[in-house]
């Protein structure tokens, strides 16, 4: 089985970002099934998702037909063009996504003046938050662990406070965190704008993870 950059095969960074995700997002954690997880994605969203890190494109194919009702999701690792071809033409594409991971490495870094930094952990969720000043809450970011993994979710920042390194600033406190409390390996899924910045922040590519949704009724 091929490795990844953290040395773990693919199979087992899909499911603990699974559990990580959920534990970012305080839902259901995922429910194992055959090459991969089912979830609830949670509010606001009443879907279901289906996550495969193995599988045949005939399998996928299936899966997909199976799934073809309004309120299903279907993500996989692998190519975009794979994942288009086998689900029905009524679905929709999501935007591009990308598996990225690290290793966790305690690092420095500032604080902007006028900003202050709040990193706050409870069971398996640490979230970190810049605010501003005058009270805004200019940006964030959540970590769910799962094990020796910590899976960053929902990197914000406010439009007003964009291009000021603030992401850069939480994601890497959220890494020092991490790293003190004894996990190792980050996971992340990121757009196809977000990858390059990710890139330039120490993360490597693992694989393509599209997704698609059925039909809304």
């Amino acid at each position: 089985m091929t490795s990844t950059p953290t040395g773990h095969p693919l199979p087992d960074l899909v499911m603990a970002w699974g559990r990580g995700r959920a534990h970012s997002r305080v839902t259901a954690q995922p429910q194992p099934i055959d090459g991969g997880f089912e979830v609830a994605v949670g509010p606001p969203s009443a879907e279901v998702r289906q996550v495969l890190h193995t599988y045949t494109p005939d399998v996928l194919a299936a899966t997909a037909q199976r799934l073809d009702t309004p309120g299903h999701q279907l993500m996989i690792a692998g190519p975009s063009e794979l994942l288009r071809a086998s689900v029905p033409s009524t679905w929709t594409m999501d935007e591009g996504g990308h598996l990225m991971a690290t290793v966790f490495e305690p690092a420095p870094y500032g604080v902007p003046a006028e900003y202050r930094l709040v990193v706050e952990t409870d069971g398996p969720l640490t979230v970190a938050r810049i605010f501003h000043a005058n009270g805004d809450l200019a940006a964030s970011a959540r970590l769910g662990r799962d094990g020796g993994f910590g899976v960053f979710d929902k990197v914000v920042t406010a439009p007003a406070h964009q291009r000021r390194g603030l992401g850069s600033t939480a994601m890497r406190a959220l890494s020092g965190t991490a790293h003190a409390l004894g996990m190792r390996f980050g996971l992340l899924v990121a757009s196809d704008e977000g990858r390059a910045l990710y890139e330039h922040l120490g993360w490597s590519f693992v694989s393509d993870f599209p997704g698609a949704r059925s039909k809304r009724g």
